[in-house]
This record gives structure tokens, sequence and C-alpha cells, in this order.
């Protein structure tokens, strides 16, 4: 079951901030009591994500916009599909149009991205994460949309999780120390812990944090770190990172790693191609 981001409202208001402005001058060029109908269709396969995100724009520009939707988050569109029939007051459609598809757009284009990294992987075992490689301030809505695309979220923030990086250690004085530090003041929380040399990973898996990140390894190294983990007892999971695309992220899912994390399902996001075609008529 996906939840949807709590800040959705607090996006839409900054999107309507930005767009808007003191307000829609070209709007003002149109009746007043025109009414505007139409429909948004795709002109690419894609996943659908962002409904909440439209109906949100659309609530706060002006209630009395109604949306009729042929398709929901998490559902696949196929070229030429109408995804969402649209009327009301042609200004408030008119002011509200690129917000919707800017959020449709993006957020679609994350969930296909997501996707297309589950289907690679399919049957292996291995789970996609995304990272916080995200766009500023949308970050609850990409995550929202990997998981309509089928891959799973990491750490949300810096405050949910703790990954001990090689700063981390440097600070702390080693790996050790930095996990025996992260026990100490975050007992509750998942720990994770980057290593970048085979010697890490064994001072790792004797700290026994939950999931060890493996950045940039090559395939040889994975698959000599996901033996050797196992010869250890397997007390914690293996995630690569680093480097991680559709040409090879099937081969380091074979590798054994248990998570393939891959920023550039939310960092290079291409948006998904959409367009809104209006009519219009008299009140």
């Amino acid at each position: 079951m996906r939840e949807l981001p709590k800040d959705i409202g607090s996006q839409v208001q900054a999107a309507i901030r930005e767009d808007v402005g003191t307000g829609d001058v070209t709007a003002g060029l149109v009746p007043l009591n025109q009414i505007a109908q139409g429909r948004v269709i795709t002109r690419e396969a894609a996943v659908m994500c962002g409904r909440p995100w439209v109906e949100e724009v659309f609530r706060q520009i002006d209630s009395g916009v109604r949306l009729r939707w042929h398709t929901s988050d998490g559902e696949r569109i196929n070229p030429a599909q109408n995804l969402l029939d649209i009327e009301g007051n042609a200004r408030s459609i008119l002011t509200g149009e690129r917000m919707a598809l800017n959020f449709l757009q993006l957020l679609s284009g994350t969930a296909t991205e997501a996707l297309r990294y589950v289907e690679a992987v399919k049957g292996t075992g291995c789970t996609i994460l995304d990272t916080r490689k995200t766009l500023p301030g949308l970050r609850t809505a990409q995550k929202y949309a990997v998981l309509c695309g089928g891959a799973s979220n990491h750490r949300m923030g810096l405050y949910d999780m703790v990954l001990v990086k090689e700063n981390h250690i440097t600070a702390a004085g080693s790996l050790t120390r930095a996990v025996e530090s992260a026990r100490r003041h975050v007992p509750g929380l998942q720990l994770e812990v980057e290593v970048e040399t085979m010697k890490e990973l064994d001072e790792a898996i004797l700290a026994k944090p939950d999931i060890i990140m493996l950045d940039n390894f090559t395939l040889a190294q994975m698959r000599k770190a996901v033996a050797h983990n196992n010869e250890r007892g397997r007390h914690a999971k293996l995630e690569a990172s680093g480097n991680v695309n559709l040409d090879n992220v099937r081969e380091i899912a074979e590798t054994g790693v248990d998570f393939v994390s891959v920023g550039g399902i939310t960092k290079h996001v291409r948006a998904v191609d959409l367009s809104m075609r209006l009519e219009f008529k008299s009140a």
C-alpha cells in the first residue's frame, strides 16, 4: 500500500507561488465566464503517476474545475491514451495547466524509470532502491513515484537511517568506532556502512551493521564480497552502488547482492510526453 506524502499541499502551493506570482496576466485576456473542456493524453508508453498533485493544483486554484480520471497511479499507460477529462472555468484551467502537467510528467517519468530497472533485474531476487538524489523540494513526491514504478525507497533523509560513509569513518577514527558510536546514539535506527575495499568489507562484517554498501566495486569484487559475507554468517545484507545504469544493472544483480541503489531513477529523470487539449465554449 503506497502512502501519499503529507506535503502534497505545500509542494503545490510552492509551485503556484512560483508560477502565478501576483497573477496570471495572460489568462486575464480570456473572458471571465468562458468554459473550457478537454483531456490529457499521453504520447508514449509509461507508468502513470501524479494524480493527487493534479487534483491539488485545481483544488487550490479553483475547486469548481471538474476532473474525471481514466487511470490511476501505478497503472501502465499507452500512446494516445486519454488519462483525464477536465472541464471548468477557462481562466482557472489555463492557469493550472502547466503546473498540473509538470507534476504529472515528472512523476510519471520517475515511475517509468523505476519500472525499467525493476524489469531489468526481474528474477534475480535483487531489490532496486532509490537514493537522496532527488529534485529539491520534491523528494517525497519522487519517492512516491518510485514506489508506483515497483522499486523501493532507501532512506527518506538524514534522519531516518544511519549511513556511515568515508568522511564519517575518517572523523570517527575507524569504521568500527563509527558503528559503535551509531549504535550508542541512535540504537533504534537501521545502520548501513559504506565500504570501498575488501579490507573495509572485512571490518564492516565484524562490526555487524544491518547493510553494507559496496561502493564502486567491480563485478568480480561484488561476487567475492557476496561469497565472503556468506562465509562469515551473512549478518548484513549487501547493497551495490555507483555507476549503475540499465546496461549493467542485471549483471550487478546477478552477483548475489541484495540491493542495487540507483541515483539516476530520480536524478536523471526524463518527463513523460503528455498533452492537454482544450476546447472553449460560452458559459
